[in-house]
């Protein structure tokens, strides 16, 4: 071990809280490789998920506005961006592991399909009820990057993405830091887009709810980040006070009623689930369409795998790209 490394292993005995996840302490990879002299295994897992195809896709993946024209709306990228902020100041905060709570908030959203939730409907609808983009994610880093070798991520890296929601928690604080950090971001950020879209106006936001988190965006965020850490200070748990909880979860729904549901940007949602689902019927009945890295995964597993996967890596441009060069017909003209 370089001495780089091992006075990176001592400082973080010397500084993180009891409760922090320590880089010395990781379970490691399914595969052995050559050690970094300079970084902590976290450190590489950072830069793996960041140099990844998969990584760089985000950017034109819907994160609430389909494919949105507007060079201002959030993608699942710069939400991703966005997580990695929040979690990485509660994780300072905390005396946590950064190290670690970075690479699952840059990893976590890897396995979201096109058109954000819609297409995750419609592959659980088209190839498994229990489909989600937690364990898409998850499949994504172990076998479907870097040319179907993945990434190689450590354990506590992979253990965060497949448990950043749901009902089972994280093995680590750091992990259980981004379940709060993508929900403050989320609420925060959509708001912020439907405000700018036009959707909604900030005196509809509950007078009560501004109150309580704040008139601004950054207003909101300080007071559920600050909470975050008040009330996780010393603890072996990460948690928001109860009002701010709460006031967070009302205005959640609030979002749910008047954003995520019911507004007309939204209903393009039914045309991409639509889409989404006639091309996986059509991949699924001519598999010898789909490009060769999929033939592995037909051989091993089945042709529904193989479209799953396909299509749950796209970009929302590139669904709609393909989606038109198969069935939309070209208008002929004499030349």
């Amino acid at each position: 071990m370089s001495d780089i490394k091992q006075k990176l292993f001592e400082r973080e005995r010397r500084t993180f809280s009891p409760y922090a996840f320590f880089s010395a302490d990781t379970k490691g990879r399914e595969h052995e490789g050559t050690a970094c002299d300079m970084r902590t295994d976290f450190q590489r897992d950072r830069d793996r998920i960041i140099h990844s195809q998969s990584f760089r896709r985000l950017m034109y993946k819907t994160q609430v506005f389909l494919a949105p024209a507007g060079d201002h709306y959030r993608t699942r990228l710069t939400h991703t961006l966005e997580v990695t902020q929040i979690a990485r100041t509660i994780a300072r905060s905390l005396f946590l592991n950064e190290d670690l709570t970075e690479a699952i908030a840059l990893g976590h959203d890897l396995g979201h399909t096109p058109f954000g939730h819609a297409g995750e409907v419609v592959m659980r609808q088209c190839f498994d009820p229990e489909f989600s983009h937690n364990m898409q994610g998850v499949r994504v880093v172990e076998k479907l990057e870097n040319n179907g070798h993945g990434l190689n991520l450590t354990a506590e890296v992979r253990d965060g993405i497949a448990h950043h929601s749901g009902p089972q928690m994280p093995k680590t604080l750091e992990g259980c830091v981004i379940r709060l950090a993508d929900r403050i971001a989320y609420i925060n950020h959509d708001i912020d887009d439907a405000l700018r879209a036009g959707i909604l106006r900030h005196e509809e936001i509950p007078a009560g709810l501004r109150e309580i988190l704040g008139n601004s965006h950054g207003e909101r965020i300080n007071t559920m980040v600050s909470s975050v850490v008040r009330a996780s200070t010393d603890r072996a748990e990460i948690v928001m006070e109860p009002d701010i909880w709460e006031a967070t979860d009302r205005l959640r729904d609030f979002l749910f009623e008047r954003v995520y549901r019911d507004n007309a940007a939204k209903d393009e949602e039914v045309k991409a689930k639509a889409m989404l689902a006639q091309l996986f019927e059509y991949f699924e009945n001519h598999p010898e369409s789909l490009p060769l890295d999929c033939l592995e995964t037909i051989s091993k597993e089945s042709v529904g795998r193989a479209v799953c996967d396909y299509l749950s890596g796209m970009t929302d441009r590139y669904a709609i790209e393909l989606y038109r060069e198969i069935f939309i017909p070209e208008v002929w003209r004499v030349k």
